[in-house]
């Protein structure tokens, strides 16, 4: 009984130290706060700034609107630094947005980004894009780790 006492005790102890992982709706709450940064930081600094969201780890993969297979990161890199110069002003916003996280360091979304992309002609494009993807938690933040981007049909802008 002594044994069963003292393991039971020893059990106890090592679960009120063991460190509180966050909540999920914690986790919920710093995904989306994240994805509605990306898009606040590619209108403030175009397509660079999406380099400080996508994980460069060699896990990380992305099949971009009308590719067929997915795309390493850097190819990747490489398609969004030849096409930085293009735009002038980029603004884009989750339409819709469902996120589900999978453990306190892996979580899945998908939704509807909606905007615009104005060429340095100042010729403004309207962007609607059916958007899921993987997110890893890395030291320095939620990361993009995988996805898929389709562009849909959009409306002409004003």
């Amino acid at each position: 009984m002594e044994r069963f006492t003292f393991a039971f005790l020893l059990f106890l102890a090592l679960v009120a130290c063991t460190p509180d992982s966050p909540s999920k709706e914690l986790l919920h709450q710093e995904v989306v706060d994240m994805l509605h940064q990306y898009h606040a930081a590619i209108k403030k600094s175009g397509l660079h700034a999406e380099f400080d969201y996508l994980d460069p780890s060699s896990d990380f993969f992305w099949v971009p609107p009308g590719y067929e297979s997915a795309l390493s990161y850097d190819s990747v890199r490489a398609i969004l630094e030849g096409n930085a110069h293009m735009f002038e002003a980029i603004d884009f916003h989750w339409e819709t947005l469902d996120v589900h996280i999978l453990s306190p360091e892996i979580a899945t979304y998908s939704g509807i980004v909606t905007g615009s992309m104005t060429d340095t002609s100042g010729v403004s494009s309207g962007v609607a894009i059916l958007e899921s993807g993987t997110l890893i938690k890395r030291a320095d933040g939620w990361k993009l780790l995988s996805g898929q981007s389709v562009a849909l049909e959009s409306q002409p802008v004003d």
